[in-house]
């Protein structure tokens, strides 16, 4: 289990943050994923409430996205591994999907059709992209924190 763990941070805020922003991340990024569904079932069928349905995915997400983001600033700046690391490629992703999916927001708020079809769909598309890549990212950034059996086993062994 020791070896898991590649880096210990010593910053009492990135061992508090880092479990936080590994339970917040997931959300908005599934919320665009569903947003990118509605987007594809309302251009099948233009159901008004597809669109509806888009719009509080996307606001959603972006709410969570940005409470995410607040953590994941906090800790980017409390550890030194993931500025050293894979970490820069995961908050530039992360905030580009964040951005994409901002414009995406305002291009929903159109009335009818091309509120999704064509803008609203690519920006959906290119959004959830992103976010994907931003998760591709994160199994690469250092642990920056550690369960108590971890350090509990790694004194059995010293």
């Amino acid at each position: 289990m020791a070896e898991l763990v590649r880096h210990v941070e010593t910053s009492g805020v990135a061992r508090v943050t880092a479990p936080i922003y590994v339970l917040l991340f997931p959300v908005p990024v599934v919320l665009f994923i569903a947003a990118l569904v509605t987007d594809i079932a309302y251009a099948k069928s233009a159901t008004i409430t597809w669109l509806n349905f888009s719009e509080w995915l996307i606001a959603a997400g972006l709410l969570f996205g940005a409470l995410a983001l607040i953590v994941l600033i906090v800790e980017f700046c409390a550890s030194r591994a993931i500025r050293a690391g894979v970490g820069w490629a995961h908050l530039v992703l992360f905030v580009a999907a964040l951005v994409v999916e901002l414009f995406s927001m305002f291009i929903h708020t159109r009335d009818g059709w091309t509120a999704v079809v064509p803008a609203g769909m690519t920006l959906s598309i290119l959004g959830v992209l992103l976010a994907l890549c931003a998760v591709g990212t994160l199994f690469r950034v250092p642990v920056t924190w550690v369960t108590y059996r971890e350090v509990a086993y790694r004194e059995a062994l010293s």
